[in-house]
Protein backbone atom coordinates (compact mmCIF):
# COMPACT_ATOMS: atom_id res chain seq x y z
CA UNK A 1 0.00 0.00 0.00
CA UNK A 2 1.23 3.27 -1.24
CA UNK A 3 -1.34 6.14 -0.34
CA UNK A 4 -1.31 7.56 3.65
CA UNK A 5 -5.11 8.17 2.90
CA UNK A 6 -7.24 5.97 5.34
CA UNK A 7 -9.98 6.27 2.14
CA UNK A 8 -7.34 4.60 -0.24
CA UNK A 9 -5.92 2.47 2.56
CA UNK A 10 -9.52 1.23 3.15
CA UNK A 11 -10.41 0.04 -0.56
CA UNK A 12 -7.08 -1.41 -1.01
CA UNK A 13 -7.73 -3.64 2.01
CA UNK A 14 -11.74 -4.03 1.14
CA UNK A 15 -10.46 -4.70 -3.12
CA UNK A 16 -7.48 -7.18 -2.69
CA UNK A 17 -6.88 -10.02 -3.59
CA UNK A 18 -7.68 -13.20 -1.75
CA UNK A 19 -4.53 -14.46 -1.07
CA UNK A 20 -3.38 -10.69 0.31
CA UNK A 21 -6.60 -11.17 2.57
CA UNK A 22 -5.40 -14.48 4.40
CA UNK A 23 -2.59 -12.14 5.34
CA UNK A 24 -4.91 -9.82 6.92
CA UNK A 25 -6.41 -13.41 9.12
CA UNK A 26 -3.82 -13.42 11.78
CA UNK A 27 -4.30 -12.96 15.63
CA UNK A 28 -1.64 -13.19 18.63
CA UNK A 29 -0.56 -16.41 20.26
CA UNK A 30 -1.43 -17.55 23.74
CA UNK A 31 1.57 -16.55 26.57
CA UNK A 32 2.58 -20.40 26.13
CA UNK A 33 2.43 -21.17 22.27
CA UNK A 34 4.20 -17.59 22.29
CA UNK A 35 6.94 -19.47 24.31
CA UNK A 36 7.21 -22.36 22.46
CA UNK A 37 7.28 -21.31 18.91
CA UNK A 38 8.47 -18.01 19.22
CA UNK A 39 6.29 -15.61 17.19
CA UNK A 40 4.08 -13.59 18.61
CA UNK A 41 1.26 -14.31 15.78
CA UNK A 42 -0.15 -16.68 13.39
CA UNK A 43 -3.06 -16.80 10.97
CA UNK A 44 -6.46 -18.45 12.11
CA UNK A 45 -7.29 -21.41 10.25
CA UNK A 46 -10.26 -23.89 10.75
CA UNK A 47 -9.83 -26.27 13.79
CA UNK A 48 -7.76 -23.62 15.92
CA UNK A 49 -8.99 -22.75 19.50
CA UNK A 50 -9.64 -19.22 20.02
CA UNK A 51 -10.50 -17.24 23.37
CA UNK A 52 -12.52 -13.87 22.02
CA UNK A 53 -11.12 -11.75 24.20
CA UNK A 54 -13.11 -8.15 22.82
CA UNK A 55 -16.80 -7.87 22.66
CA UNK A 56 -19.95 -8.86 24.32
CA UNK A 57 -18.68 -12.23 23.61
CA UNK A 58 -15.38 -11.68 25.11
CA UNK A 59 -14.12 -14.65 27.74
CA UNK A 60 -15.70 -17.29 25.53
CA UNK A 61 -13.29 -19.92 23.73
CA UNK A 62 -13.78 -22.44 21.37
CA UNK A 63 -12.90 -23.79 18.12
CA UNK A 64 -12.97 -21.80 14.99
CA UNK A 65 -15.91 -23.04 12.08
CA UNK A 66 -15.65 -21.13 9.61
CA UNK A 67 -13.56 -18.59 7.71
CA UNK A 68 -14.85 -16.18 5.43
CA UNK A 69 -11.79 -14.45 3.36
CA UNK A 70 -14.01 -11.95 1.51
CA UNK A 71 -15.64 -10.58 4.98
CA UNK A 72 -12.24 -10.88 6.89
CA UNK A 73 -14.23 -12.46 9.65
CA UNK A 74 -14.11 -16.18 11.72
CA UNK A 75 -16.97 -17.86 12.63
CA UNK A 76 -16.08 -19.62 16.46
CA UNK A 77 -18.00 -22.28 17.93
CA UNK A 78 -20.19 -21.27 21.01
CA UNK A 79 -20.18 -17.25 19.75
CA UNK A 80 -24.17 -16.89 18.74
CA UNK A 81 -26.69 -14.36 18.92
CA UNK A 82 -30.46 -15.46 19.06
CA UNK A 83 -32.45 -13.77 16.08
CA UNK A 84 -36.29 -12.40 16.89
CA UNK A 85 -38.12 -15.83 16.11
CA UNK A 86 -35.21 -17.08 18.93
CA UNK A 87 -33.06 -19.36 16.60
CA UNK A 88 -29.08 -19.37 17.35
CA UNK A 89 -27.01 -17.57 14.48
CA UNK A 90 -23.08 -18.03 14.17
CA UNK A 91 -21.54 -14.47 15.34
CA UNK A 92 -18.87 -13.39 13.03
CA UNK A 93 -15.46 -12.04 15.13
CA UNK A 94 -12.77 -9.95 13.30
CA UNK A 95 -9.27 -12.30 13.98
CA UNK A 96 -8.09 -9.17 15.55
CA UNK A 97 -10.27 -9.63 18.81
CA UNK A 98 -9.15 -12.90 19.29
CA UNK A 99 -6.35 -15.20 20.69
CA UNK A 100 -4.99 -18.56 19.70
CA UNK A 101 -4.90 -20.94 22.55
CA UNK A 102 -4.62 -23.72 20.67
CA UNK A 103 -2.92 -24.33 16.89
CA UNK A 104 -4.47 -27.15 14.58
CA UNK A 105 -0.86 -28.60 13.04
CA UNK A 106 -2.49 -31.31 10.93
CA UNK A 107 -0.68 -29.06 7.80
CA UNK A 108 3.14 -29.73 7.38
CA UNK A 109 3.42 -26.32 5.29
CA UNK A 110 1.71 -24.82 9.03
CA UNK A 111 3.83 -26.41 10.80
CA UNK A 112 7.11 -25.59 8.97
CA UNK A 113 6.18 -22.07 8.73
CA UNK A 114 5.72 -21.56 12.02
CA UNK A 115 8.48 -23.11 13.35
CA UNK A 116 10.68 -21.43 10.76
CA UNK A 117 9.79 -18.39 12.45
Amino acid sequence: MVSNQPRKQRKARYTAPLHIKQKYMGAPLSKDLRDKYGCRSASVIVGDTVKVMRGDHAGTSGKVEAISLKHGTIVVEGVTVSKADGTEVARPVYPSNVMITSLEMKDKHREEVISNR
